[in-house]
C-alpha cells in the first residue's frame, strides 16, 4: 500500500496521557469556529463540525464538513463562502477519504470540485462541476487534506511522526507533520483562562485552498480531545494565524 502503509498499524505510547482514538473523537459532536487574521486584518472565519454520520454506497461513513466565509469588507479579499465535505471511513487505527467535494457557494458553484476514492480500482476519480476531468492512481488510504482536521489530534502530544496522502489540484502530494511534547500556556478567546498546549510542525508539500502551502505550525489544546487551537501558515495573500474563538460539544 505503499508510503503510508506503516502509519496504519496499531500505535502505542509511553506517555500515559495519550491522545484520543478516533472512536473517542467521534463520541462527541463538536463544533470550532476559528479567526483569521493577516497582519492586523481579520480576513475571514471558519466553522468546522462532523455534520453526522452518515451512508455512502451502502456502508456507514462520518460527514465532516468545513465552511469557509471571508471579511468581504476587506477590499483585497472580496466575497469568498466556500464549503468542504469530506465523507470518510472510521477505523480502529486511522481514518481516510471515500469522498470529498467542494461547493463553491457564493458563485453558486456547487459539486465545483469532487474525488472519489475507488480503493477497489485504486482510482481516484476527479470531476470539476459536474464534469469527468481527470483520473489517478490510488495506492494507499488517503485524503484530501480536510481529514488532517481529525487525522492530527490522533498524534498531537506525541513525539510521532507522519505523512498524510493528499490529492488535490489535480495531483497527489503529502503533508509531513512532526509532533512534540513540548508544552506551552496560549491564550484563546474561546476559553476564559489560557490553556496548556502541545506544538507541532509540518511541511504541506501541496497547493491547498486559498494557496494553503508550504511550512506551517500548530497547536492542540494538552487534554483528552487533543482540540485543534491555532495555525500559522501561508496562504496566497502570505502568512495568516488561525485562532480558535468559539467550541461546543455534546454527547451524540
Amino acid at each position: 500500500m505503499g508510503r503510508a502503509e506503516a502509519q496504519q498499524s496499531s500505535i502505542s505510547y509511553e506517555h500515559p496521557e495519550r491522545p484520543p482514538s478516533l472512536q473517542e473523537l467521534l463520541e462527541w459532536k463538536e463544533k470550532f469556529t476559528y479567526e483569521v487574521r493577516y497582519s492586523f486584518f481579520k480576513v475571514g472565519e471558519v466553522e468546522t463540525e462532523i455534520v453526522r454520520d452518515t451512508t455512502y454506497e451502502g456502508k456507514r461513513l462520518w460527514w465532516l464538513r468545513t465552511v469557509i466565509t471571508s471579511n468581504s469588507s476587506i477590499p483585497f479579499v472580496g466575497e469568498e463562502e466556500n464549503h468542504y465535505n469530506t465523507f470518510f471511513v472510521e477505523t480502529d487505527t486511522l481514518p481516510y477519504t471515500r469522498l470529498y467535494w467542494r461547493d463553491n457557494v457564493d458563485e453558486e458553484e456547487y459539486n465545483a470540485e469532487r474525488f472519489i476514492f475507488n480503493y477497489e480500482q485504486e482510482k481516484v476519480f476527479l470531476s470539476e462541476n459536474g464534469e469527468p476531468t481527470d483520473t489517478l492512481e490510488l495506492t494507499e488510504p488517503s485524503t484530501s487534506g480536510q481529514l488532517i482536521f481529525m487525522y492530527s489530534r490522533l498524534f498531537a502530544g506525541t513525539e510521532k511522526a507522519y505523512s498524510l496522502p493528499v490529492y488535490l489540484e489535480g495531483e497527489k502530494g503529502y503533508i509531513d507533520v512532526i509532533n512534540s511534547r513540548k508544552t506551552e500556556m496560549r491564550e484563546y478567546k474561546a476559553f476564559p483562562e489560557a490553556v496548556t498546549t502541545y506544538f507541532t510542525e509540518g511541511d504541506a508539500n501541496i497547493e491547498g485552498p486559498f494557496g494553503f502551502s508550504g511550512e506551517f505550525k500548530a497547536w492542540y489544546r494538552a487534554d483528552d480531545l487533543r482540540l485543534p487551537l491555532e495555525a500559522h501558515a501561508k496562504v496566497w495573500l502570505g502568512n495568516v494565524k488561525v485562532k480558535l474563538i468559539d467550541y461546543k460539544k455534546e454527547r451524540r
